[in-house]
């Protein structure tokens, strides 16, 4: 039964980290295409700040997501042990 549970923990962090490094990962590209486009176009600053405000939106939307998935894990580690 340990195993199984060490296992599964294991399994869980894992998971997290992906989905972590994978939110980072997009969030810096985000913020990296947000910057190179307002530099290169020199977008007015209405546009800008709406880019932003989706940035923000999908940060937030992805955040939900880990949060949910985490929960989720946790839900089925509890189960495992029970």
């Amino acid at each position: 039964i340990v195993v199984v549970v060490v296992v599964v923990v294991v399994g869980a962090v894992a998971v997290v980290v992906v989905v972590v490094v994978v939110m980072v990962v997009v969030v810096v590209v985000v913020v990296v295409v947000v910057v190179v486009v307002v530099v290169v176009v020199e977008l007015e600053v209405v546009v800008a700040v709406v880019v932003v405000e989706v940035v923000v939106v999908v940060v937030v939307v992805v955040v939900v997501v880990v949060v949910v998935v985490v929960v989720e894990i946790v839900a089925v580690i509890n189960d495992a042990i029970c």
